[in-house]
């Protein structure tokens, strides 16, 4: 019988956009013209900044790391991104690049700040039938992400990939996770955004698997579909799984 829950965060507890999405929409709404697949480069290298930045980057709240990471992608385009997509970009004084920055960086915490509202609710109600705990790849703040938006409260266990040093897709992660909460794999469910990183390591495990497949994110096609156990839509869904 199922009595914790797991969720990844990144497009999952603040969705329903994966990050890569949300930064897009922003581009766009700070009418920069920039595709999913060339920006992605550039949210890789500033995903790996903030990891190695760890010991800065703990000290952050959510406006302070989208900052951060907004930054470190505009360099990239700049500098490092493929000949067409570098061209554009290059012709883009310092004034024009902190305004574009300082737009992405508003828009995107507004938005992910309304997906915690909306899914902080969700956490609540689930806490009376189920422990809670996160299971993120994320910079070694997620704590301090969770209390600025009131979710810690639900959560019986925050497995930060900085802080223990293991990352999705490894399975080390979700024993971590299991330990630390006391349970047993048959008995915890994973819920995330992501077939490879979320369910299949986790199925592998024993875990029940949810796949949050929000009809707003992009879907590349996936290999790892039989690794969820259930799929939904909303996380409000969650509550009305039979397990």
């Amino acid at each position: 019988m199922v009595s914790v829950l797991f969720f990844d965060f990144g497009g999952t507890l603040d969705g329903p956009l994966h990050w890569l999405d949300r930064f897009v929409a922003q581009y766009r709404a700070m009418e920069v013209d920039i595709s999913r697949d060339e920006l992605a480069p550039a949210f890789d290298h500033a995903t790996s900044a903030g990891y190695r930045a760890e010991k800065t980057v703990q000290r952050f709240g959510l406006a302070d790391l989208v900052r951060f990471h907004a930054g470190n992608q505009i360099e990239f385009l700049v500098r490092q991104s493929a000949e067409p997509v570098r061209a554009r970009f290059a012709t883009l004084d310092s004034a024009r690049k902190h305004r574009i920055v300082e737009g992405i960086a508003a828009g995107f915490v507004r938005a992910t700040r309304q997906g915690m509202e909306s899914n902080r609710g969700v956490l609540a109600a689930l806490k009376e039938r189920f422990r809670i705990g996160v299971i993120s790849n994320f910079y070694g703040n997620l704590d301090r992400i969770l209390e600025e938006a009131g979710m810690n409260r639900s959560l019986d266990t925050i497995i930060d990939s900085s802080r223990v040093g293991i990352f999705k897709p490894d399975h080390r992660i979700f024993e971590k996770a299991l330990s630390a909460i006391g349970v047993k794999a048959v008995d915890a469910a994973m819920i995330g955004d992501s077939l490879r990183k979320d369910c299949a390591p986790a199925h592998r495990l024993g875990l029940k698997t949810v796949w949050y497949r929000s009809p707003e994110s992009v879907h590349p096609a996936a290999k790892d579909e039989a690794a969820a156990d259930f799929m939904v839509s909303s996380l409000g869904e969650v509550a009305n799984l039979r397990w």
